[in-house]
């Protein structure tokens, strides 16, 4: 359910990395490195990881050579494993079911569908053997949130043969970036928090035993049946003496 929100967070931090400026000279190499090899996804337990994080990177980054030196700097991104309902005061989840007909579908089928609203807790973690590239990178990150046009981004989901694109906003873009001591003393970690929130559509459609419109493929979840729906009416006019 939350798959889509994470691929979309990727694609957004992947548009952060192309605007990257090399404003020092562990930049330069940064921003010509790639990004599969530049930001890496972390596990939940994000800066509490953080030191294992980099363990990890420093045995898995080695080209196919032999073992060298991690490259430098290098971004964390972390999706937390809870999950918070967004305030009443922000939006309201739409929990009863609401009749819909998608914009795309040829076949006018009547789904039905609810309304998540929830907080998603991420982590974008900044690591740097310099303390210039590591803020360089956090402040530029922050500007980026700033931005009007980066304030939301969109994740996909499908249903019925059909992407749609349901919005994810930034709370906060303001917080801070926030030291992190670890027991390494070349190493600059900085770490900033973001809270992403979310509206994920829950569709439905009936069973193929139960009633409906026949314009799907039975066993096709791909192409379901929609529910039944009133196309005509007729109204015969009579006297009553």
């Amino acid at each position: 359910m939350l798959e889509p929100v994470k691929v979309a967070f990727g694609e957004y931090m992947g548009a952060f990395y192309s605007g990257i400026a090399p404003t020092t000279i562990g930049l330069n190499e940064y921003v010509t490195r790639g990004l599969a090899k530049s930001i890496v996804w972390a596990p939940s337990r994000m800066v509490d990881a953080v030191e294992e994080m980099l363990s990890s990177w420093q045995r898995n980054d080695t080209d196919g050579a032999p073992t060298q030196p991690a490259k430098m700097p290098i971004i964390f991104v972390a999706i937390a494993k809870d999950y918070t309902p967004s305030g009443r005061d922000y939006t309201r989840q739409i929990s009863e079911q609401v009749e819909v007909i998608l914009p795309g579908d040829t076949k006018e089928r009547d789904f039905r569908v609810r309304v998540i609203s929830g907080d998603v807790r991420a982590q974008v973690v900044f690591c740097a053997f310099d303390e210039p590239t590591a803020r360089s990178l956090a402040a530029q990150f922050l500007l980026y949130l700033d931005n009007m046009e980066n304030r939301r981004f969109f994740s996909t989901y499908t249903f019925a043969g059909q992407n749609l694109t349901w919005p994810v906003q930034i709370e906060s873009p303001d917080n801070p970036a926030m030291s992190i001591q670890t027991d390494s003393k070349n190493l600059t970690i900085l770490a900033c928090d973001v809270t992403l929130r979310a509206s994920i559509p829950l569709f439905s459609a009936p069973a193929d035993s139960d009633p409906n419109d026949g314009k799907g493929t039975d066993g096709d979840p791909i192409d379901p049946h929609g529910y039944q729906v009133v196309v005509q009416v007729n109204y015969d006019k009579e006297d009553v003496l």
